[in-house]
């Protein structure tokens, strides 16, 4: 299994762990999963879209991830990983990248396609990819405002784990 995310925070960036932070928290929380599990590299490997941190906006936010980052290092990352079955996409980034054509016109619409965009890459025959909101505080009113999220598309992410990882 493959988590795909967007860049390090200060937190990831000061620790040198990614997900160690409140989004970490909440996206292993959101798998069922515990740390022991999550940052265990023969079973999940976590690749964001920008390997270092890429600083900060004027508004004290994260910048976007480098795209020279992606460009020099994910495609060669990736190929090292056949053996991913399952990309969980997070954040609007990682699903441009992962999804490409398949990425819907915004991030609702892309996490809400769920079911076709995971029956549509499991027929491409490479790993299924499965489309999430970043785990941010920041998108607790969508959450709030998508109760699907949590019963149906975690539902089935929880499903997926199961079976990826022998739980």
């Amino acid at each position: 299994m493959l988590i795909a995310g967007q860049a390090p925070g200060t937190r990831v960036h000061a620790s040198g762990l990614p997900f160690t932070d409140p989004s970490g928290e909440r996206l292993r929380d959101w798998m069922g999963i515990g740390p022991e599990v999550f940052y265990d590299p023969a079973r999940i490997a976590i690749l964001p879209m920008g390997l270092c941190f890429p600083g900060l906006d004027a508004k004290g936010g994260d910048l976007p991830p480098r795209k020279e980052c992606r460009k020099t290092w994910h495609d060669r990352i990736l190929a090292a990983m056949p053996q991913v079955r399952l990309v969980l996409a997070i954040g609007q980034y990682a699903q441009a990248y992962h999804l490409g054509p398949l990425r819907r016109s915004g991030l609702t619409q892309t996490v809400a396609a769920w079911r076709d965009i995971l029956a549509e890459t499991s027929a491409r025959g490479g790993p299924e990819i499965l489309p999430l909101p970043h785990p941010s505080w920041r998108n607790n009113a969508w959450l709030k405002r998508h109760p699907w999220f949590e019963s149906d598309l975690l539902a089935d992410l929880r499903r997926r784990i199961v079976q990826q990882l022998g739980r």
